[in-house]
């Protein structure tokens, strides 16, 4: 398959009849070329000219390709090289791997579509590590601003929070936050993984203010990455709740932040219209209200987000039928729901506001009493996420 991106390479090989076959090739597929036949000429190309990738041959006069790599990776550790080495070569490509080559192709070169898919995996990686400096810039920004300032904080905050209203095919998806303070240690996200998958996801944060919305910056930041890596076609942990639920527990407790988080991590599948999720800590649990207006609380357990490195997670699967809604609630909204009733009760009673509600956000915040006059405080942060399957 041809590059559609003109992806500049600067081939480096003693050897003129090399040389002119692999740019002819690279050229052929859409590359742009330069060329040099030794190492100190290419290191000066590498210093002036605009490039994305090096393609060095191993033993070279003036100057080897050791040393080629070498002085590169001392500039920009990032920047790929690509070393070309004979068959007999074996501890000298070993070297440059070590050196930070981040590939090696052994002479001769029978096919040179091999060099090509090298090249091509060394430009997903470059682009991959490009996009995560990007997302880590950005959040380190958004984080100063949180410490400086919890209005500037807020309205960070807010805008990572995704649109009010969604729809995704036949899907449609809203939710509501109130915090408790300013900040809030309550997240929802909803987002399109591709044309026929979306994931969505409630999170509360432990504690309240500055410290738990610091988190909630963290998580997004986290699944965004892994967001990227599908895109990149390196991982599918973003499509596999169990998988990225593991992942972000590992993450956020070898952070140390003395924090945890209580998420529901799911995937909705437009065309075949099944949820696959997994309950890291949290509670209630999703509750699924059918057309007829039955409403049921769905299974599910496990342990908070960040609590241990190595956490096993279960994963249930539940199909959303037409005219059904699926309604996601952090725990702050028990704190002032039916107020001095059992947790059964409790219960009992959200099932009732969720089939009175119709999937109506205003609808369930008078039904639970939940006020969202900005002047009363309410004890927890509270939120509420509805999917409907129209």
């Amino acid at each position: 398959m041809k590059n559609t991106v003109k992806a500049r390479i600067l081939v480096i090989d003693d050897d003129a009849a090399i040389l002119r076959s692999i740019s002819a090739y690279l050229e052929d597929s859409g590359y742009t070329v330069k060329t040099s036949e030794n190492g100190k000429e290419g290191l000066e190309m590498f210093e002036h000219d605009k490039l994305d990738l090096v393609l060095t041959d191993l033993h070279m006069p003036v100057l080897g390709g050791l040393e080629v790599l070498h002085t590169i990776t001392k500039k920009n550790p990032d920047f790929p090289v690509v070393v070309i080495s004979g068959a007999g070569e074996l501890n000298d490509a070993i070297e440059a791997l070590r050196l930070g080559a981040w590939d090696f192709i052994t002479k001769p070169i029978s096919d040179l579509q091999v060099l090509e898919h090298a090249i091509d995996k060394a430009m997903e990686r470059k682009l991959l590590l490009e996009e995560n400096k990007t997302y880590a810039e950005h959040i380190e920004h958004n984080l100063k601003i949180l410490e400086e300032d919890h209005i500037a904080g807020r309205r960070v905050q807010m805008s990572l929070l995704p649109v009010d209203h969604m729809l995704a095919h036949d899907f449609e998806f809203k939710f509501k936050i109130i915090p408790s303070l300013e900040l809030s240690g309550d997240f929802v996200e909803y987002f399109n993984i591709t044309d026929s998958l979306v994931g969505v996801y409630i999170a509360d944060v432990s504690g309240h203010g500055a410290s738990s919305a610091f988190i909630t910056v963290l998580l997004k930041s986290i699944i965004s990455k892994y967001q990227v890596h599908y895109n990149a076609k390196k991982d599918d942990t973003i499509i596999n709740p169990q998988k990225l639920m593991r992942a972000l527990s590992g993450e956020i407790y070898a952070a140390k932040l003395n924090k945890y988080i209580t998420l529901v991590y799911g995937v909705i599948n437009t065309t075949t219209n099944e949820f696959c999720y997994g309950v890291g800590g949290h509670y209630p649990n999703p509750i699924l209200c059918d057309a007829n207006g039955k409403a049921r609380i769905l299974e599910g357990s496990g342990f908070p987000i960040g609590i241990m490195a190595d956490v096993n997670y279960e994963v249930q699967t539940v199909l959303l039928q037409p005219g059904e809604h699926l309604v996601l609630f952090s725990d702050g909204v028990m704190e002032v729901f039916m107020s001095g009733h059992s947790l059964t009760q409790k219960e009992q009673g959200l099932l009732s506001a969720v089939q009175t509600s119709k999937g109506d956000i205003s609808a369930l915040l008078r039904a639970t009493g939940v006020t969202t006059k900005t002047n009363i405080a309410q004890p927890d942060d509270i939120s509420i996420l509805v999917v409907t399957h129209l």
